[in-house]
């Protein structure tokens, strides 16, 4: 019975991921209309409008588009928190022969990015950036491969979900470890006190949710301060939901089926709609070429189909893992393209790595010619390839 619930909730976040994803194509194509029409100037004046309250000497005003990229992501985070830990105690990483295969080519999807990031922009403005290749887009790349439907086996699905989540905790350690710019201790001291009763209450078993989430406010509202950026809140929370092994719903679980919705529905299609309003300029199509411009797409497009694919070899050739059922490696080749849809993760990382704004502007046009690409060419590659994959190791 817990696989089946298991199952059930790994099928609830395939869907939504799906789902949303389209919904992100159609806010990306919407933002992209009003930064690029009469109706910027407005757009962009609501997105500074500030919002929120005061309460005794405590602030808590943020402008709109700081509630977004700080207060909604970390909502975001904890439900891809919640899928990494459910994978991890139960799911396809909750054993070394399970895990294996999909951690190694994450790994090689984050090293060989950033690697060729790196070294296209070493000692210069942009340098800062060589975390942006590295992520992988969930939504968007289940979106684009339920769209193959039978043209690649199931099982392919299973290890590109996997591989992204992983790629995930790959990006969340990398923000919380190379972009930070200024701790405040004693505001991290208080995190890590209610961190410290979150785990409390998870050690004797205390299953109500409110038990969880009202602490998590107040760990938010700590980490926000601390300088560490305040999505770390939501993995860390995460961390501390329980969850079982039986035939009952845990409330990590009923959290994550609480939160696929809202968060696919919601707050990532109004993350994009914030984020990817990109106005054009001829200067952008120079941006390409430029160091920073062929880092991102580089990086995005062929170092995750050469980090991917190439770990993947060795981890089979290593005997570490083994293929997916019924799947060869032209489609772990065209895995790896689909890898290359950063987007949302790749955006959020640009916002945070240059105070420039034309370096963010740039960026994200990058990102978004790579995520097209690497959508486009992996969709028509491994529909190309249906039933004519060799399966050999």
């Amino acid at each position: 019975m817990a696989k089946i619930i298991n199952l059930q909730a790994f099928k609830d976040f395939l869907r939504s991921g799906q789902i949303g994803g389209i919904l992100l194509m159609v806010c990306v194509a919407i933002s992209l209309f009003i930064a690029n029409s009469s109706y910027k100037n407005g757009f962009s004046a609501l997105l500074s409008t500030d919002l929120g309250f005061t309460f005794g000497s405590g602030s808590y005003v943020f402008t709109v588009s700081a509630w977004i990229n700080d207060a909604l992501m970390a909502v975001f985070f904890l439900l891809v928190g919640l899928e990494i830990k459910r994978e991890l105690v139960e799911g396809e990483l909750s054993s070394i022969k399970k895990a294996s295969l999909p951690v190694v080519a994450a790994l090689g999807g984050m090293l060989v990015p950033a690697f060729i990031y790196f070294i296209l922009n070493k000692d210069t403005a942009t340098a800062s950036g060589w975390g942006i290749p590295m992520a992988t887009d969930i939504a968007f790349a289940l979106a684009i491969i339920s769209m193959l439907g039978k043209s690649v086996p199931a099982s392919l699905k299973i290890f590109l979900a996997a591989l992204a989540i992983v790629d995930d905790l790959g990006a969340i350690l990398v923000i919380a470890i190379f972009y930070t710019n200024e701790v405040h201790f004693h505001y991290l001291l208080m995190a890590g006190g209610v961190l410290a009763l979150l785990l409390v209450f998870n050690f004797f078993k205390i299953k109500p949710l409110y038990f969880y989430l009202i602490p998590g406010v107040f760990l938010w509202y700590f980490i926000h301060h601390s300088g560490i950026h305040a999505t770390i809140a939501g993995v860390l929370l995460a961390l501390t939901i329980p969850t079982n092994s039986d035939n009952t719903e845990s409330p990590l679980e009923k959290l994550e089926h609480l939160l696929n919705g809202p968060v696919n529905y919601f707050i990532m299609p109004i993350f994009a709609l914030a984020n990817t309003n990109i106005t054009f300029q001829k200067e952008m199509l120079d941006g390409l070429v430029s160091p920073l411009g062929l880092g991102i797409v580089a990086g995005l497009f062929a170092g995750k189909t050469i980090g991917v694919t190439l770990f993947s070899w060795l981890a089979v050739k290593l005997k570490l893992g083994t293929l997916p059922s019924q799947s060869g490696w032209k489609h772990i080749i065209g895995l790896g393209m689909l890898a290359g849809i950063g987007f949302t993760m790749s955006i959020f990382i640009s916002l945070l790595s240059f105070s420039d704004e034309m370096h963010v502007t740039e960026a994200k046009f990058a990102i978004l010619c790579a995520s097209v690409i690497a959508g486009l060419v992996g969709f028509v590659f491994l529909k190309s390839i249906k039933g004519k994959a060799s399966v050999k190791a």
